[in-house]
């Protein structure tokens, strides 16, 4: 699979392309069948599948404050998009320059710098460009002149209710793990970095690797059974979500620290996917790291009865 940054760099060998547009966030049934449709628009008239998405979130740029922690890290989300089996993925650095660019000039230069787009396929509520002005009847507008054809996905639902990213994010957050993956279409995971930490797990005889979770969002804090696929293998682990109050610390930071049952080996710098199973129990504060140590061995022992 390609992974571009320019739209002019795209190999797509004389064909025509059918492109999916989106952010994508949690690549979720809805954003499935958008791209699978442009899949779709690929094999049948012998183009080249192209999904463009974005390096960020536009409110990042836009309203840093109001900027909603993301489902997906950006490795997983390009992971996921390629996993559906597209053969290239335009990934777009969203600035403040790009935001302020017209919609119609955003898709004129598409089509100029792709030289032949057969179709372009959008959620129906999909809205671009400088102050989101452009819509699906723009798309549509243009595409009659520069002759691609448009497809504006009807949303998908569940139990009567839209799927999108901001519910299945709401779900997570109060810890609805099982209503997210419904609307994911797969198990809810984390795929972050191993990043140094600081070896208390180590210290106690209980070695944790620290994973990334910079601007993805986190189910409640507490303790989980998971499945940590690694480089090395899929094994079976806890992860402890949460701010350590047992320990004493200036600033306390969450952390997302994954225990992996029956593992041996180095994982600093390498990426795991985190595959949440079962809640165990909250985050607690302990009166000594000894009781601390204590209760980790039982919650082992209960992710192992999830286990079996």
């Amino acid at each position: 699979m390609q992974l571009q940054r320019q739209a002019g760099e795209l190999q797509s060998g004389g064909r025509k392309v059918s492109v999916a547009v989106g952010m994508f966030d949690g690549v979720h049934l809805g954003h499935q069948q958008v791209i699978k449709k442009t899949i779709a628009d690929a094999e049948q008239h012998k183009a080249i599948s192209l999904a463009i998405t974005f390096d960020k979130h536009p409110a990042q740029v836009l309203a840093p404050a109001k900027a909603p922690r993301l489902i997906y890290s950006l490795p997983q989300k390009l992971r996921e998009i390629e996993n559906l089996g597209v053969d290239a993925i335009l990934l777009i650095e969203f600035t403040k320059t790009f935001s302020e660019q017209p919609a119609e000039q955003f898709i004129r230069d598409l089509a100029h710098d792709l030289r032949q787009i057969y179709s372009i396929c959008v959620g129906g509520n999909f809205t671009f460009g400088h102050k989101r002005a452009g819509n699906v009847e723009l798309l549509k507008t243009l595409g009659r002149e520069l002759g691609f054809q448009v497809h504006g996905n009807e949303a998908v639902s569940l139990g009567g209710r839209v799927i999108s990213s901001t519910r299945i994010r709401e779900r997570i957050a109060t810890g609805d793990l099982d209503a997210a993956r419904q609307m994911l279409g797969r198990a809810y995971s984390i795929y972050g970095k191993v990043i140094q930490g600081d070896q208390l797990g180590r210290k106690i005889g209980f070695p944790t690797a620290n994973i990334d979770i910079a601007g993805v969002l986190t189910p409640p804090n507490g303790v989980y059974a998971v499945l940590g696929k690694t480089e090395l293998g899929e094994f079976q682990g806890v992860v402890n979500i949460g701010v350590r109050p047992t320990v004493a610390q200036a600033n306390p930071e969450l952390r997302f620290e994954l225990h992996l049952l029956d593992f041996a080996g180095d994982l600093y710098n390498t990426f795991v996917e985190v595959v949440f199973l079962q809640f165990i129990r909250p985050e607690q504060r302990f009166s000594a790291v000894d009781e601390l140590k204590d209760q980790i061995a039982k919650d082992i022992a209960a992710a192992t009865s999830c286990f079996s």
